[in-house]
């Protein structure tokens, strides 16, 4: 049972640890190289896409989605969706993807003369599903070592961090005020029933010798 528990818990950390990381925002420096739109069909993979922009129609098998392409200070590419989140979850509220594409645009640059950008975004990069990170801001910097303080992300675990530990205080004295002491009460009442029961079975075993003269009973 204990392997049993510790595998439960271990999987239900991945599980929240998983969420979080694709949900939370992270900042990439990086250089643009080029902005597109591109026709998606969506297929198995299409939990991964935002919805359509906000106003337009939804419910379609394929649709337009804009793309920021890019590449990291070491050369490394990573490509970028820009969709709206709209109303829904994560809850970024992104109502501006095409004016975000603008920005991105102007901030295009070549090799020779580059512009580093801290992209924004929350999501994945997966060759294998492809799927791509959402970018939800992009924020020209003074050069590809510049360190951001994720301010976002400390906050909102910290506030995690504290209900947790609330959630776990409250569970800890519902336990010790309502749980053990059913238990406890369990315990006697068995207790109480076992003692019971061997009284029981001492007054029947002198009943059944004296009536059979101090022999043993019937086995």
């Amino acid at each position: 049972m204990r392997y049993a528990k510790w595998t439960f818990l271990g999987l239900v950390a991945l599980l929240v640890f998983s969420f979080l990381h694709y949900t939370l925002p992270q900042r990439d420096i990086v250089r643009i190289v080029n902005t597109e739109v591109r026709r998606i069909d969506f297929g198995e993979n299409s939990i991964f896409w935002a919805a359509p922009d906000v106003g337009t129609a939804g419910g379609t098998t394929n649709r337009d989605v804009r793309f920021i392409n890019a590449v990291y200070p070491d050369g490394d590419p990573i490509v970028f969706r820009n969709e709206d989140t709209g109303w829904g979850w994560p809850p970024y509220f992104k109502l501006d993807s095409s004016n975000l594409q603008t920005e991105a645009s102007d901030l295009v640059s070549a090799s020779e003369n580059p512009k580093w950008v801290a992209v924004r975004h929350y999501g994945w990069r997966s060759e294998f599903l492809t799927i791509y990170p959402n970018a939800v801001g992009v924020q020209q910097v003074a050069g590809p070592d510049v360190r951001l303080v994720p301010w976002t992300n400390i906050i909102i675990l910290g506030l995690l961090a504290a209900v947790a530990i609330f959630l776990w205080r409250v569970w800890a004295q519902f336990r010790e005020r309502t749980i053990e002491p059913l238990f406890d009460d369990a315990e006697d009442s068995w207790g109480a029933v076992a003692e019971k029961t061997e009284a029981t079975r001492g007054r029947i075993g002198r009943f059944w010798r004296r009536l059979t003269g101090g022999r043993s009973g019937p086995r």
